[in-house]
């Protein structure tokens, strides 16, 4: 089965109506994954055994009479999470010897408990790094549009397996754009929630701190929308937990486009691709004849927040990581994350790491400041094209190590934020826009990403893979 022919929904729909089983939608998830990973290289580890165990017991549940809104689901998790009985690698040398996890992430259990099976865990760059998919022990992964290029990072592997069809569910997690940066690049919608909604909690602290959240990644928006809804709410181990909404998110997502949106091509902070800036355009003249008022605001924020994002990020490197400088197990980190180590050790103090938490209160104060104008703020969703496997993105045909832009700022800010492919560029690689919402209005901006589905008709498909 290629998981792109019927929603994710209709798959947990058909096993509890008897159509199908469990059993029978995982073996056709395992047996995609044979054929299609050896060259995607999407999945690091597939364990077929325990997959078609979980299922069978999905199956039994199902006869007992239990409610299983994802039943029989196959999903992947990105490799910086835990699934029992799964090694969790983080894509690093160090820890591809590691014990299996005792326990699944609270993300990974709520949707177990809803029917889903774990099929394997996906790649991603070592500590999810980078916004590229490669490390050591396992390599590049690859993008099905096309194969020289990376699907993005750092939940590439998740975002790959998606895109190509292997399965319908997987998850990610976003510190700076790591959901929405390979959705983007795999002709995926995908949202990062505000921080909260999908709890971190459990006995180990968020990876990259403030910066993290975890998510469920699907092809399209309405499918996250229903996986999210059997993934919501409060749990007392995580500090920054926020209860269920009232109401399910899934009935209330009709696709009708808001009254007025805010579109900012440069946010004030940065430059996009020709090509990728046209598309964009194009979309906004289709949301005026939709009778959407676009109020066009060039400047959103008064400076570039990934200085103050860096201070975050390197110093949640330093604390995990940099125990290891000057001992031989330095040198088999990542070379180029080693710099990033050492600038968390070296370069930032206390007093660095409270101005950056000042950065987020004002980022988020301009934000407010445009949300008065209208309630959705649209931007490219990446300001360059996806990366080469061995090099960087390309903006105006120019490879930059600085292609993506428009991400890491939404993570200071803990906004809700999504992506949504538009189209393809002359080469044949999706091109999509971010969609911005208010503090904690995710349903506001799950309406705005299936509006826009609706209105675009962007077809994953088109891959052909």
């Amino acid at each position: 089965m290629d998981f792109r022919e019927q929603s994710m929904r209709s798959v947990a729909e058909r096993v509890n109506q008897g159509e199908t089983t469990a059993v029978a939608v995982v073996t056709d998830a395992l047996d995609a994954i044979e054929q299609l990973n050896p060259s995607l290289n999407a999945f690091c580890a597939v364990d077929p055994e325990h997959a078609l165990q979980a299922a069978a017991e999905v199956d039994a549940r199902r006869s007992r009479g239990d409610h299983l809104p994802l039943a029989g689901v196959p999903f992947g998790v990105k490799d910086l999470e835990d699934a029992a009985g799964y090694v969790t690698s983080f894509g690093s040398a160090f820890h591809v010897d590691d014990a299996p996890a005792a326990s699944d992430s609270e993300l990974v259990r709520r949707l177990r408990q809803a029917g889903a099976v774990v099929v394997g865990k996906t790649n991603t760059p070592e500590f999810g790094y980078k916004g590229k998919t490669d490390n050591v022990p396992f390599g590049a992964t690859k993008n099905p549009w096309q194969q020289s290029r990376s699907p993005g990072g750092s939940s590439g592997g998740s975002a790959a397996a998606l895109a190509a069809g292997m399965i319908p569910l997987a998850t990610g997690s976003d510190g700076g754009g790591s959901i929405r940066i390979p959705a983007a690049l795999c002709g995926l919608s995908g949202i990062k929630t505000s921080q909260g909604r999908i709890p971190n909690g459990g006995p180990k602290p968020p990876g990259s701190g403030l910066l993290t959240v975890k998510g469920p990644m699907t092809v399209r928006i309405r499918d996250a929308a229903f996986a999210l809804d059997q993934c919501l709410g409060d749990e007392p181990t995580d500090i920054f937990s926020l209860p269920a909404p009232a109401q399910p998110w899934t009935p209330q997502i009709d696709g009708h486009l808001p009254k007025a949106v805010i579109w900012s091509p440069t946010m004030g902070i940065t430059t996009c691709d020709d090509e990728i800036l046209g598309h964009c355009e194009q979309v906004i003249e289709k949301l005026r004849a939709k009778g959407v008022q676009v109020i066009e605001r060039d400047s959103i924020w008064s400076e570039n927040p990934f200085g103050a994002w860096l201070v975050f990020w390197t110093s949640a490197r330093a604390r995990a990581q940099g125990h290891l400088r000057g001992t031989p197990e330095w040198e088999k980190i990542d070379a180029a994350l080693r710099p990033q180590i050492e600038m968390g050790l070296d370069r930032f103090s206390g007093a660095d790491y409270a101005r950056a938490i000042d950065r987020c209160h004002t980022l988020n104060l301009e934000l407010e400041t445009a949300f008065h104008e209208a309630p959705i703020l649209l931007t490219p969703a990446t300001r360059g094209h996806a990366p080469t496997l061995e090099g960087d993105g390309f903006v105006n045909g120019e490879q930059t190590p600085d292609w993506v832009g428009y991400t890491m700022g939404i993570n200071m800010t803990r906004n809700p934020a999504g992506t949504v492919p538009i189209g393809l560029s002359a080469d044949g690689l999706p091109i999509s826009m971010q969609v911005i919402g208010r503090q904690r209005d995710d349903l506001g901006v799950l309406k705005m990403l299936a509006g826009m589905e609706d209105l675009i008709g962007f077809d994953v498909w088109a891959s052909d893979f």
